[in-house]
């Protein structure tokens, strides 16, 4: 049976499809209990997110499912570089960004460089919550976090967008490893090398985890249907993680702009791009991201992400929806359902249909 496999005895799960952890807002608590109680593994995306925001999230979690569920974070939520940042740095980058503020009359936002970590503190409140999975990105937590993950039950789930960072992640012995493709849209949670070098397809990189590593694989990355679950499943993931086709749904915390920007002919085209956050994403193509290269220089994270936040928040305002940033991946083209309840039908009927 396509559904019982290695990943649904660990996460005591129905069903090997897991909702990508969609942060910065676009998680909710209906979205992921409309996935765990169909039988999948919903998710909640934590990382901008304050530990007593987290912990609030968590009791509404909590009281609206007794389904299994994960909490994601990231290891590393602010770049190294922003250590010391410099002001001729700050001016120069922020310089480049001028035009669009000025096309939309609205000013540079004042920004301050002191942005301290919130992970640890984040871990703290995910271990009273105890969600059944912590997900991650961005690296791996300290051994003293994972040896607290295993006392208190909650699974462990990293990222990896190439070999030796699935390798290096089974060496910490996390219980399972997102195989990260560049098809995926959101961020690329590259950790070992720069994105730009990290960019191995899903299916490939599904291949050569499952040549080298024993941990149980999850497939991420331009999977919008069953053809694509049954796909990932065959080639040897043992589950397979959906974002973009859950972040189109009504459940989702994403704005009605970019939902029906999602169903468009403009989901066709998508680009990586630093300008969004100052870390590499997929989002759809944009008169910024096609200006700002990714090989440009831009504010370190979540710096940049505080510059666009003015910016985005005024183009919306002004309907100028070329200049605002639209997560998706590569395979939008292929989206069908606007509920989510209604989307995991339509994978496991469909899955059943073409792995008899």
């Amino acid at each position: 049976m396509w559904h019982k496999t290695k990943l649904t005895k660990i996460l005591k799960i129905k069903y090997p499809i897991l909702q990508g952890p969609l942060g910065a807002g676009f998680s909710t608590v209906d979205l992921l209990t409309s996935v765990s109680d169909a039988g999948g593994l919903g998710s909640f995306g934590a990382y901008t997110l304050t530990p007593q925001e987290i912990l609030e999230a968590g009791n509404k979690i909590n009281a609206a499912t007794d389904k299994p569920y994960n909490i994601n974070l990231w290891v590393s939520d602010v770049d190294e570089r922003l250590e010391n940042y410099s002001p001729e740095s700050l001016a120069r980058i922020t310089n480049l960004f001028k035009p669009y503020f000025d096309q939309l009359n609205i000013p540079i936002p004042d920004l301050n460089i002191d942005i301290p970590s919130k992970f640890e503190q984040q871990v703290e409140v995910l271990f009273q919550i105890k969600p059944a999975v912590f997900s991650f990105a961005f690296g791996v937590p300290s051994e003293d976090i994972l040896n607290e993950c295993r006392r208190l039950g909650i699974k462990t789930v990293g990222s990896a967008t190439t070999l030796d960072e699935a390798l290096f992640l089974e060496s910490h012995k996390v219980d399972a490893i997102v195989a990260a493709g560049f098809e995926a849209g959101g961020h690329r949670p590259s950790f070992l090398k720069p994105a730009e070098d990290s960019l191995t397809g899903t299916f490939a990189l599904v291949q050569q985890l499952k040549a080298k590593i024993k941990t149980p694989i999850i497939a991420a990355g331009g999977i919008v249907d069953a053809k694509g679950v049954a796909a990932a499943l065959t080639l040897g993931a043992d589950a397979v993680q959906l974002g973009t086709a859950f972040l189109a749904c009504d459940e989702s915390g994403a704005t009605p702009e970019h939902k029906k920007a999602l169903f468009s002919e403009a989901s066709q085209y998508t680009i990586l791009s630093k300008s969004l956050t100052g870390r590499m994403g997929r989002m759809m193509t944009n008169r910024i991201a096609e200006e700002i290269k990714f090989e440009t220089e831009v504010l370190p994270f979540p710096l940049q992400t505080r510059l666009i936040a003015a910016l985005k928040t005024a183009a919306f305002a002004q309907g100028k929806t070329e200049l605002i940033n639209f997560w998706s991946g590569q395979n939008a083209i292929n989206l069908k359902h606007t509920n989510a309840k209604e989307l995991m039908l339509s994978l496991i009927n469909k899955t059943n249909k073409i792995l008899k």
